[in-house]
């Protein structure tokens, strides 16, 4: 399954410099706004050491791990809902994202302009909460009028749909963004989805801080957390100036070491993506033979002929069963024949929800 999330944010927060760093891509970063001015797309590895560790017993002809797409869109002013700046094309780059990288600049540096004069993440965040809402209000209204006299008809799924509307409309108009809105899943289906809505996409905020804050943040980072303690969002603090070190480090054992003089277990490019899985309830299970050793990404909850079907649409379609062994078995034993041998193979049918890790082979017939 495609996965694409969208780094946001005002200009010169470090938004391209993070987005380089992420995807070893070259976009210009440089000390004036709107330096990207179309979407840059980057795709990103998944960090994964199973894949390391069966590639080491396995010893297939290829290494497939599972990718993330990163767009990087262009800076966001004030006005942005109503066409200044980008407006528009903004606000459309981000409609197709399925999470939301809002980065907030929390270091101090008179060498890199800020936009609005002076560093304020709790302001800039506010700033493109706002348009995102304004934005969305649009949309809701639009979609009021549309069957309001449709309504008035006496439909009772009609009226019921106007209700739920005009009540997330007054939460928009509160400063409230969607993501927020109480709704039933049926009726957030029915009524919501179809509006694709800027601020109901998840976010993780993330601050582009200084070395010296990495590790324990500063007081930027700190009225942040404040500001977002009621919002069911992660927040990392991450150095896109150290983000752009380590991706110019070529050994593994080089970048570990850097971390670790740092103080850190893991870059943050990698915590940023077991963040942006978290927040999207996504796991991986593994596919493990002779010509290749791969990663697939799944939503939590997926039974085995869905997960069969990310291989491909025959496999759901044909699916008779799954061969499956956790991966914690098949380190411990060495092989899949050893995992049979010794009863650690299960034979699952189509009610089976897939575990992160799980090693598997579907079974099917078209």
């Amino acid at each position: 399954m495609g996965l694409q999330a969208g780094i946001v944010g005002l200009p010169n927060v470090g938004k391209s410099t993070l987005f380089n760093a992420l995807s070893n891509a070259k976009a210009q970063a440089a000390n004036f706004p709107f330096c990207t001015i179309e979407p840059n797309v980057g795709v990103i590895t998944v960090p994964d050491e199973r894949l390391i560790r069966l590639e080491e017993l396995v010893h297939p002809e290829r290494v497939v791990p599972t990718t993330v797409e990163i767009v990087d869109i262009a800076g966001l002013v004030k006005g942005a809902s109503k066409g200044e700046g980008l407006g528009n094309q903004f606000l459309g780059n981000i409609r197709n994202t399925d999470a939301i990288i809002h980065v907030l600049r929390c270091f101090e540096d008179d060498n890199v302009i800020h936009v609005d004069g002076s560093v304020n993440p709790v302001r800039d965040k506010e700033i493109i909460d706002t348009e995102l809402q304004l934005k969305d209000l649009e949309s809701v209204d639009r979609k009021i009028q549309r069957i309001e006299k449709q309504a008035k008809t006496g439909d009772r799924e009609l009226q019921r749909g106007l209700e739920i509307l005009q009540q997330l409309k007054g939460h928009l108009e509160r400063g409230l963004s969607a993501r927020s809105f109480e709704v039933s899943p049926e009726d957030r289906e029915k009524f919501v989805d179809d509006l694709f809505l800027l601020t109901i996409k998840p976010v993780i905020y993330v601050c582009n801080v200084d070395e010296a804050s990495v590790v324990t943040g500063n007081s930027h980072t700190k009225s942040l957390e404040a500001a977002v303690s009621s919002e069911a969002a992660e927040v990392l603090y991450i150095s896109a100036a150290i983000e752009s070190e380590i991706a110019a480090l070529d050994s593994f054992e080089d970048r570990k070491a850097f971390l670790g003089d740092l103080g850190l277990e893991e870059s943050g490019v990698a915590r940023l993506i077991h963040s942006t899985y978290r927040l999207l309830s996504l796991i991986t299970y593994l596919t493990a033979g002779v010509q290749e050793v791969r990663a697939w990404t799944i939503t939590r909850g997926m039974l085995a002929p869905q997960a069969a079907g990310v291989i491909h649409t025959d496999f759901e379609k044909g699916f008779i069963r799954a061969e499956v062994i956790s991966y914690d078995d098949y380190i411990r034993y060495g092989s899949e024949a050893a995992c049979r041998d010794a009863g650690r193979l299960h034979i699952e049918g189509r009610d089976y929800e897939v575990k992160d890790g799980d090693i598997m082979h579907f079974r099917f017939n078209v």
